[in-house]
């Protein structure tokens, strides 16, 4: 469905609504470089529990920019933060008087992480799936490089260098065919190497608005936004090269050191970064979330 957000800007929502008693709604945030719709199986799934589920693509990506992928004009990062605050508002009062939980994979999960900062109004958890804490030397060297790029190569054009830096470094790490970083299911890469929607290469805007939102996480003033006792689980696959292991730990320890007092981590062993698309690690992905959504309440805020 179209969805009008805080600036007057059509995005694409994606509804997944096959649920006749409502005990909750999660909000999808998908990650770079692919679209809602990638979380069919998942959201399918979420409804079978009790849960509606809605997402939109996020700026730049899917059906809310089809002409234009890996570009819009704006704050990409910090205007689609936005597009999700708007939605999760829309949506509370849709659905008044359930629990709200945020789940953001990839890309998506530092929105993730920006939004429990900014946000931690609109929801009764979050999981924070895929992800990190990020180095903050090479998050300055990428707002540096993107920031060049810009000048150089104009805001619209596709980041090459910055993408070969990133994605090729992910490739180096796990070998194989191209994006077999993305999940030990093959099946799975060779569906996304052919989906035209996730095989753009995004623009040097979308970076140097990515790396300038990383940029203010972990600070002092973002960390003040923190809620303490907004439930969060950090869950990842233990060979994923955006975090893993010691990714995972890092954004645990932070949270811990702020005062979160409800966080727990998760890491599926002999999995990469897509877990949800490898059918021998989906259920006890789906396992460890569900038994989480279990133990959320409708907080009081």
């Amino acid at each position: 469905m179209d969805f009008t957000s805080f600036d007057g800007k059509r995005l694409c929502v994606h509804e997944w609504k096959d649920v006749n008693e409502p005990v909750g709604v999660v909000q999808i945030a998908h990650g770079m470089n692919e679209y809602a719709e990638r979380y069919d199986a998942f959201a399918r799934r979420l409804n079978r529990l009790g849960y509606v589920v809605v997402a939109e693509d996020h700026r730049g990506h899917g059906g809310t920019d089809p002409d234009t992928l890996g570009y819009c004009s704006g704050d990409m990062f910090g205007d689609t933060l936005k597009d999700m605050a708007y939605l999760s508002e829309a949506q509370r009062k849709k659905y008044p008087g359930i629990k709200y939980i945020l789940f953001g994979f990839s890309y998506g999960s530092f929105l993730a992480q920006a939004f429990v900062e900014r946000y931690p109004r609109f929801l009764d958890a979050a999981i924070i799936a895929g992800s990190s804490r990020q180095n903050g030397a090479a998050v300055r060297a990428g707002l540096a490089i993107s920031s060049l790029a810009c000048a150089l190569k104009g805001e619209s054009a596709p980041a090459e260098f910055v993408n070969g830096l990133v994605f090729g470094g992910y490739d180096k790490k796990v070998g194989g065919e191209p994006s077999s970083w993305l999940s030990v299911d093959e099946e799975s890469n060779r569906r996304y190497r052919e989906d035209a929607l996730c095989t753009f290469v995004c623009s040097n805007h979308f970076f140097r608005c990515f790396f300038r939102g990383l940029s203010r996480l972990y600070t002092k003033e973002g960390a003040a936004g923190l809620d303490p006792s907004l439930p969060l689980l950090l869950i990842s696959g233990a060979e994923d090269p955006v975090g893993g292991e010691k990714g995972v730990e890092r954004l645990y320890d932070f949270y811990k050191k702020q005062g979160v007092t409800n966080v727990q981590k998760y890491l599926i062993e002999d999995s990469r970064h897509e877990f949800l698309n490898e059918r021998r690690n989906f259920e006890e992905a789906f396992s460890v979330i569900s038994s989480f959504l279990k133990g959320v309440g409708v907080r009081k805020k």
